[in-house]
């Protein structure tokens, strides 16, 4: 299990490499609307794939969480989202401005992928048409696997990305998903009637 986690974190990676180097190249070619690039703007591959994968998955983990906080069965689960909710938002906002300094283009060079960790459309959709506990137990799969993919990459970022002021909003994330995750299996391991 340790290999196969091993060998699809280095396979995300070099996907998040190659998708930075693609949106480099994009910005060379097209350049961002109403952004003028400095020296202390540019970014290299591995903190542009970062940043520009942190914020979809932000995004689409928020729109869950919207569902959850409106929908879910247990008043426990429901406040969480909530509270996960704002905190996403928060990250999303200084993500953007992040992404803003870095001169990279406002767009979601990920739109369409499934990536590991991303809330899909499929997802939303089913969430939408499950019920009850069965929808509590769609929500808090998908927003584990989305806050611990999303502290795995930020934790890459950290350790190999090249701007300090990306390492230093990526090591502030994996602090936030390690109390996040820390949240979500206090609250699993309470109430069962609140959480599946």
């Amino acid at each position: 299990m340790t290999a196969r986690r091993t060998a699809a974190l280095l396979l995300l990676l070099a996907v998040l490499t190659s998708c930075g180097q693609e949106g480099e190249r994009a910005s060379r070619t097209e350049p961002a609307p109403s952004r003028t690039p400095t020296a202390a703007a540019s970014a290299d591959a591995t903190d542009s794939a970062w940043v520009q994968l942190m914020i979809p998955m932000n995004e689409q983990a928020m729109v869950l969480l919207d569902l959850a906080a409106e929908r879910s069965t247990g008043p426990r689960l429901r406040s969480w989202a909530a509270r996960l909710r704002g905190a996403q938002n928060t990250e999303l906002l200084s993500l953007r401005e992040l992404r803003d300094r870095m001169g990279l283009p406002d767009t979601d060079v990920h739109e369409g992928h499934d990536m590991p960790g991303m809330v899909t459309a499929d997802d939303l959709e089913n969430a939408r048409k499950a019920e009850g506990a069965a929808f509590d137990s769609l929500v808090v799969a998908q927003i584990r696997d989305h806050l611990r993919r999303s502290e795995q990459v930020s934790r890459s970022e950290t350790t190999a990305g090249g701007r300090a002021d990306a390492r230093a909003r990526a090591r502030k994330l994996v602090t936030a998903r390690g109390e996040q995750l820390a949240a979500l299996t206090a609250l699993c391991a309470g109430k069962a009637a609140d959480v599946p």
